[in-house]
């Protein structure tokens, strides 16, 4: 991680270059790993049969298992992140550390990332505590917004328009 002022706190971004990151945590710089990581920046919200098709396209022959082994190592180390949304495989992305959810079209599984709605982590202080809450140590907060995006909406006023009304 570089660490960088933000007003007038210091920050921490993380660093983009596969090998520096992996290097970073501790984690031995491999081909597949390498790949794994380049994949997951050009295509976020990956599911695991996705990142294992790009890294064998880019990287050559690798196996499944050393695919999630390395999706496994990478996530408990945190230079990526696991989401699951609702009804979906679990998905990948290298983008952690800034507190950032997901919204979710309901109709084509389009996920983007969205900034934290209130500011830097107010997800991480629970709006009620309680004793239910009382002794966590919270570090993370997922949020996930669910709806209909654009093409989808413009593609069934389309389809709505095209068709014949009944009389």
């Amino acid at each position: 991680f570089q660490k960088s002022r933000h007003h007038g706190f210091m920050t921490t971004t993380p660093a983009t270059d596969p090998r520096t990151m992996l290097r970073q945590v501790n984690l031995r710089i491999t081909g597949p790993r390498v790949a794994i990581l380049d994949a997951l920046e050009t295509r976020p919200h990956s599911d695991a049969e996705t990142v294992i098709q790009a890294v064998r396209d880019s990287y050559g022959k690798v196996s499944t298992q050393t695919v999630y082994d390395a999706l496994h190592a990478m996530t408990a180390h945190g230079i990526i992140r696991r989401i699951e949304p609702a009804g979906q495989s679990a998905l990948y992305e290298r983008r952690v550390g800034d507190n950032h959810h997901h919204l979710v079209c309901r109709q084509c599984a389009t996920i983007v990332d969205i900034p934290c709605a209130v500011g830097d982590t107010p997800c991480l202080t629970a709006a009620h505590e309680s004793e239910l809450s009382e002794g966590f140590d919270i570090d993370e907060a997922e949020v996930t917004y669910w709806g209909v995006c654009r093409a989808c909406r413009e593609g069934a006023a389309a389809a709505s328009a095209a068709s014949p009304v009944a009389g």
